[in-house]
């Protein structure tokens, strides 16, 4: 996807009381599968199938999708319990690890992908994608310390490649962005989370280090918010402009269908905005 630069505004002034916002709901708005399901907002399409609505999930990316105190939350786990009552079927999560994702679901071990995943032409070979729901795009996360070696944002991390290290989650759209545009990088080293990457980034063994995270931009919002050290800086230039959706088997055309009248529904009665600004305060 090509690249679209967007400067932050006013939401930087704002962000630690916008986060206040999202710990305040991550801690009052919880997904268990077990409970006893409340009224839907959306009506379900009349003649729904019954049987276990399994949603593959990777809980390592708040606030998308995350556990907190043993529970799955975050705006992907509430938008999948709305879902489950929409096509009045059961909710069960499948924790799986990222690259496990469209292997998964391909091989019928899950119905469908809710788990912040980005569209992309790769993926859209394997597995097919509802209506997209939020969008989004890639910015990077570096130290503190480093923030004046990035002054121009984008452009400042493209004129220094040859010297940098960059970080990026394994299988993700950071990854396949950094590995097309800045593949004349000193090291580009891939991480299985985000917060392994961090930890990459902060580590006082320099040969371990590495220079910036390349990452989607609601996680790396959160983890710069989390970071009590004060070590993390996040650089305020969107890389990229992407699309969130669900993913699911080609020939599953009925649950294809009732995701997407699920999707234009939430837009339509505003329903969807108010779950986003739930869990994401500083979206747009």
């Amino acid at each position: 996807m090509a690249r679209k630069s967007y400067r932050f505004g006013r939401w930087l002034q704002l962000l630690g009381f916008a986060m206040l916002l999202v710990f305040a709901a991550c801690s009052t708005t919880r997904v268990d599968e077990s409970s006893t399901k409340p009224r839907s907002s959306v009506s379900p399409a009349p003649g729904q199938q019954e049987g276990l609505l399994r949603v593959g999930v990777s809980t390592n990316a708040p606030p998308m999708i995350y556990k907190q105190a043993g529970k799955i939350v975050g705006l992907e786990a509430e938008l999948a319990q709305e879902f489950s009552k929409f096509l009045n079927r059961p909710l069960q999560f499948v924790e799986l690890r990222w690259a496990e994702q469209i292997p998964a679901l391909l091989e019928g071990r899950t119905d469908i992908i809710m788990s912040a995943m980005s569209v992309t032409k790769q993926r859209d070979i394997r597995i097919a994608f509802s209506t997209p729901y939020y969008r989004t795009g890639l910015l990077a996360l570096v130290r503190r310390e480093d923030r004046s070696r990035f002054p121009t944002g984008y452009k400042g991390i493209a004129g220094q490649v040859p010297s940098l290290r960059f970080g990026v989650v394994r299988g993700t759209t950071g990854e396949q962005f950094v590995r097309k545009n800045f593949g004349r990088a000193d090291k580009i080293r891939v991480y299985n989370t985000s917060q392994d990457a961090v930890n990459a980034l902060t580590t006082v063994f320099r040969v371990n280090r590495i220079d910036l995270l390349v990452h989607d931009g609601p996680i790396l919002v959160m983890l710069a918010a989390a970071d009590e050290s004060g070590k993390l800086y996040l650089i305020p230039d969107y890389m990229t402009e992407e699309n969130l959706a669900w993913g699911l088997r080609k020939n599953d055309s009925q649950l294809m269908a009732s995701a997407n009248r699920f999707v234009e529904k939430l837009k339509q009665d505003g329903r969807l905005q108010t779950l986003i600004k739930r869990w994401i305060p500083f979206a747009p």
